[in-house]
Order: structure tokens, then C-alpha cells, then sequence
């Protein structure tokens, strides 16, 4: 992204006072708000061919830094209605990590065209970085890096800092390459201007670097990002060469990225690609209804369990008095576990050979959750049915817990094994086979402990 200038945060309610493309543009032109904010209220106020007509009117850039803040779909709509030679503009302008994504966005025909009219420079760091599959480091990973070859003074770096690193991402934390452009060490801006000048910058760097592969997983970079608190990590071929680095606040977009999908896909919903207020209602639908209709499926074995007790019904009606109480209880619990699975294994705090070891504490967990669940509810049972009921009940409360909470935790590790997203044992898809299991349980206990055969 984009360094951010220092502007002013956006106060000012633009609903109605700036009701036209052009007036809009024309007054984010002349005040300094954050280019973020702009970004914002231009995606809430205005429909896309509007937002393409607000940026035309803007100098370039201030145009390259709110384009760089739209979300992802919005550029990529955006792209879709603007000129060529304004897309040009953006590809020159916008940071070389920006500008792949962009160049991503257009058509083959597009694509083509602009080819040929960028400059040499900039078109082979487009194709470079364009090659890596979204999702990956090598697609995340900016290009505009400072370096500085091994064997030189502090006074000697800062001069070719001054000289060369203008148009870098980040100049906190610059690179030592050696002639073949292996990564060898990194020092700090701080390390540089308080040492003396006549210090060896390779006595002064530091070796220990955390380092990631461009074809590794972006949640990866992310994760090593936050785990060792870095500004930039550097991407690096099997070489060791260093191919570029990915700063801290691309990161964080990815964590909020992912985080974003998970809780989607736990709420049984397919991720949007755009904000809940730009996604059409025949998008919104789509995203919803397929899980909607295989749990409906699903719930249909509670249907059969039910229909297949029904003497067991007949002959104590009051049972039925505590099914919505045994199923819910079973399906909370196997939401719980299944929650805290799921973001162990996101944040890597365990993995898939922890399952026997998790396994037994859950048991242990559930066990006592599921007992004293039983304890609070029994007295209900000998109100409503007397002391057999309460057996029944407080006996399947223990059982229903203690499935409902191995379930959630176990889904998970079976879906990442599998190579799918963990977070698809979400909570509708839990809680249904819970109560499904439940109600089962749940009867043919009542049918053995009561002996109604």
C-alpha cells in the first residue's frame, strides 16, 4: 500500500452535500482528507461508473492512492469501465504489488494492449509478479525494496540509500545482497544513522532472518509476520535470492482477509466478493442457499429418529418436554469445541498431531461439562416426570454433551486432513449433526432405561 500522507481523518458526513460525481471529486481534490476515508465514502456513496468518473477528475496522485484503498472487487469493477490510457496511468503509478493485482484484474485484451506501451521497467515487474498464483507470498510480495551490497561502510550505505531508495516500500529495514543477489543479512534505519560512519555494514547486519518461499500460503507470511513482529518479510527463492518482501500492513489485510472468510464459511455462508451492501441479492441468495438446503437434508435423520421412537413418545410423553433442551445443549457444546479447533489450527497453536492428545482432554472437558449440565437439569426432570425421567434426562445430557463436543472437535481435524478449510465445520453444520445424534441418543436411552421395548 501506499504510504500515507498526513492528512486529516474524515469527519465529515458527504451523504448529502455532495450529492454529484464531479462535486464529489472536485471537494476530496481540494480538502485533505485520508485517502482511505475517500475510499470509503466513495464505495458507500456512489455506483462504479460514478467512482471511475470521480477518479478521472483527480490528479494522478491523489487518484493512485485512493484507487489503492478500494476494495478488491470495486477495483477490479473499476477497471472494467475506465480508459486505457488511465489504466496505464495506475499500472506507472501504484506500487509494484498494487499494480500486478491490478494488471491481474483486466482482460486478456487489456492485458495485450497495455503490454506494449509500458515502459520496460515496469513491464517486467508486472509479468514477474502477476505469475503467482493469488493466495500466494509471491503474489503478495512488492518488488520496490531498498538494497545495499555487502562489503561497504555505514557512511557508503547512506549515500546510496539517499540515491536509490526513493521509490521503495519501506526504507525501516534494508537489505544486504551479495554480487549474486543472495539475501545475506538486513540492518534498521536506526542501526545505520546511529552507528559510526566508518563501520563495517556487514559486522553491523543482522544473519538471522525469517524468510518465506513465493509459493508458500499468504496466511503463512501473515502468521510469520505477527509471530516475529516484523515490518517486512523477505521473500526469497530456493536460493536463497531475494526476490521481494511483504509489509506488514499487506499482511494484515490478509488477516483480515482470511479472518473475514472463516467467519463466513462458520456461519455456513460462501465468502462475498464484494461488501455485504455492493453484493446483489441473486449473489447474496447463492451464498446461502446450498448449505441452507444440505442441512435441511441433514435434519430430516432427527425427523427419522423422532418418527421411529414414537412408541417410546407415546408411552411418556414428558420426554418430549426436554428434547429442544438436550439437542441445544449437545449442539452448543459441539459449537464451542468446534470454535476452538478451528482457530487453534488457523493460528498454528496446534496441529494435526495433537488430535489424540486434544482427544483426551476433551473427554475429560466434556465429561464434567456434560455432568454438571446433568446435575442443574435433573431437578426439572423429577418435577416433570419423576425420578426415572431424571435418570433418562440427566444420563443423556451426559452423553449428548460428550458427543456433541468430540464431534466439534474432531470435524476440523478431519477437514484438514483433507486438505479443506477447517472453518467449513462451522456452526450450523455442528449443531445439526449434534441434535441429529441427540435425539437418537436421547430416546434410545429413555427406551432401555424405562424398558419400553
Amino acid at each position: 500500500m501506499t504510504e500515507q500522507n498526513e492528512s486529516k481523518p474524515l469527519e465529515l458526513n458527504l451523504v448529502n452535500e455532495l450529492p454529484l460525481p464531479s462535486d464529489v471529486s472536485w471537494r476530496f481534490a481540494q480538502a485533505n482528507f485520508q485517502p482511505v476515508d475517500v475510499a470509503d465514502q466513495l464505495t458507500a456513496l456512489l455506483t462504479v461508473e460514478e467512482i471511475a468518473a470521480c477518479l478521472e477528475l483527480l490528479p494522478l496522485i491523489r487518484r493512485t492512492e485512493i484507487f489503492d484503498y478500494l476494495p478488491d472487487g470495486i477495483q477490479e469493477a473499476v477497471a472494467g469501465v475506465v480508459s486505457l490510457d488511465s489504466l496505464m496511468e495506475l499500472l506507472e503509478e501504484l506500487p509494484s504489488d498494487s499494480a500486478a493485482d491490478l494488471f491481474n484484474y483486466l482482460s486478456p485484451d487489456q492485458q495485450a494492449d497495455l503490454l506494449k506501451d509500458l515502459p520496460a521497467r515496469n513491464r517486467a515487474t508486472i509479468q514477474h509478479l502477476s505469475s503467482y498464483p493469488s493466495g500466494t507470498a509471491g503474489a503478495l510480495m512488492t518488488s520496490e525494496i531498498s538494497l545495499l551490497p555487502t562489503g561497504i561502510n555505514v557512511q557508503r550505505a547512506l549515500e546510496i540509500l539517499r540515491r536509490t531508495a526513493t521509490g521503495s516500500e519501506t526504507i525501516y529495514h534494508t537489505y544486504i545482497v551479495d554480487p549474486r543477489h543472495r539475501l545475506v543479512g538486513v540492518v534498521s534505519l536506526r542501526e545505520l544513522i546511529l552507528a559510526p560512519p566508518k563501520a563495517s555494514l556487514d559486522k553491523l547486519m543482522t544473519e538471522e532472518l525469517v524468510t518465506i518461499l513465493p509459493d508458500e500460503h499468504q496466511q503463512e507470511a501473515a502468521r510469520l509476520v505477527s509471530r516475529y513482529d516484523l515490518l517486512a518479510l523477505p521473500v526469497v527463492d530456493e536460493s536463497q535470492r531475494l526476490l521481494g518482501i511483504i509489509t506488514y500492513d499487506d499482511a494484515m489485510d490478509v488477516v483480515e482477509e482470511e479472518d473475514t472468510e472463516d467467519i463466513h464459511l462458520s456461519a455456513s455462508v460462501a465468502p462475498l466478493e464484494t461488501g455485504l451492501l455492493r453484493t446483489s441479492l441473486v449473489n447474496l441468495y447463492r451464498s446461502r442457499v446450498m448449505w441452507l438446503i444440505l442441512l435441511i437434508f441433514a435434519n430430516l435423520v432427527s425427523g427419522v429418529g423422532i418418527a421411529f421412537f414414537e412408541d417410546t413418545i407415546s408411552a411418556k410423553v414428558a420426554l418430549v418436554f426436554f428434547l429442544p433442551l438436550l439437542i441445544g445443549s449437545g449442539g452448543n457444546a459441539g459449537a464451542q469445541a468446534s470454535t476452538l479447533m478451528v482457530r487453534g489450527l488457523a493460528v498454528g497453536d496446534v496441529g494435526l498431531g495433537d488430535w489424540t492428545r486434544l482427544l483426551g482432554r476433551e473427554l475429560l472437558v466434556a465429561g464434567a461439562l456434560g455432568l454438571t449440565m446433568a446435575i442443574a437439569v435433573s431437578p426439572i426432570g423429577m418435577f416433570r416426570g419423576g425420578t426415572d425421567i431424571a435418570l433418562v434426562v440427566g444420563l443423556s445430557m451426559v452423553v449428548i454433551v460428550l458427543f456433541g463436543s468430540l464431534l466439534g472437535m474432531s470435524l476440523p481435524f478431519l477437514l484438514h486432513r483433507l486438505k479443506w478449510d477447517p472453518a467449513t465445520a462451522s456452526t450450523p453444520l455442528v449443531t445439526t449433526l449434534a441434535d441429529a445424534g441427540g435425539v437418537v441418543t436421547y430416546f434410545a436411552l429413555a427406551t432401555w432405561l424405562l424398558g419400553l421395548h
